[in-house]
């Protein structure tokens, strides 16, 4: 066995999109999965003029291009995992599930980005609707904020979301908290089987790429075969430290300090 087979790293393969803020997309993606012990591989699906307070314009990547580069990436390296963020347009979305199809023992990490964190829309119904029939049916888990769950789901409340998605096939929904008036977070993770509730405290303060990092975090625990529970309650952890230690990087919301040493 030679030396680059003894070093074999574990790899993300993040689909998303370019912020130049740095605080959400590819950017927040890397820092995600390197600080979770993983390496991150990156197939940028659109680029984006935006700043701190929100995302001006979309240019979804043209898809050949970004074909080839997913193909050219993916006869090289061996992915632990796969995470899909910012989408941009349905045909990157079907792409990125004819890719993924081709790997089916590969864990598919989905965080269903329809909008920016300031509420401009990031989607349209053709996305949503690759979303409900290709790509949740081929997860392992999406994490969805409830007014993302409610949209792809037609359903109102959080259980009903979650019952809805997991018929389409996703075999996980972690539906985060923070969008709830409740005094702390409540992230739910739900299975076919078992609800189960991770409460945290609920921070001041509005943050930008939290969900690109729970995402990312999350894919590079299952990378590094951890069982969904542990994954999910260590990326939640980890997630939570990130925002507690943000910090103001322009005149809009906070990012998440991924770089911040929990250990």
């Amino acid at each position: 066995m030679n030396k680059q087979q003894d070093n074999k790293a574990v790899i993300v393969v993040s689909f998303s999109g370019h912020d130049p803020s740095g605080g959400a997309g590819i950017q927040a993606d890397i820092e995600a999965i390197n600080a979770n012990h993983a390496h991150a591989c990156t197939i940028i699906t659109a680029l984006t003029v935006q700043d701190s307070r929100d995302v001006k314009k979309l240019i979804p990547m043209e898809l050949t291009l970004f074909q080839n580069t997913a193909e050219t990436l993916l006869e090289d390296v061996s992915a632990g995992a796969f995470k899909t963020g910012l989408l941009a347009d349905a045909g990157i979305a079907y792409r990125v599930v004819q890719i993924a199809k081709q790997f089916p023992d590969v864990p598919l990490v989905i965080d269903p980005v329809l909008a920016s964190g300031s509420g401009s829309t990031l989607s349209n119904d053709a996305l949503i609707r690759i979303f409900q029939t290709e790509l949740l049916p081929i997860a392992t888990i999406a994490t969805p904020n409830l007014p993302e769950a409610q949209i792809l789901s037609g359903a109102q409340h959080p259980d009903d979301c979650a019952e809805k998605i997991l018929a389409m096939g996703c075999q996980h929904i972690l539906l985060t908290g923070t969008h709830a008036d409740t005094e702390q977070v409540v992230n739910t993770l739900y299975t076919k089987d078992e609800k189960i509730e991770f409460k945290v405290e609920r921070l001041t303060g509005e943050y930008h790429g939290s969900g690109c990092t729970l995402a990312s975090s999350l894919a590079a625990n299952l990378a590094n075969n951890q069982d969904i529970k542990t994954a999910v309650r260590n990326a939640l952890n980890y997630t939570w430290q990130t925002l507690k230690h943000a910090q103001a990087i322009g005149k809009g919301q906070l990012h998440p300090n991924r770089q911040y040493s929990y250990d």
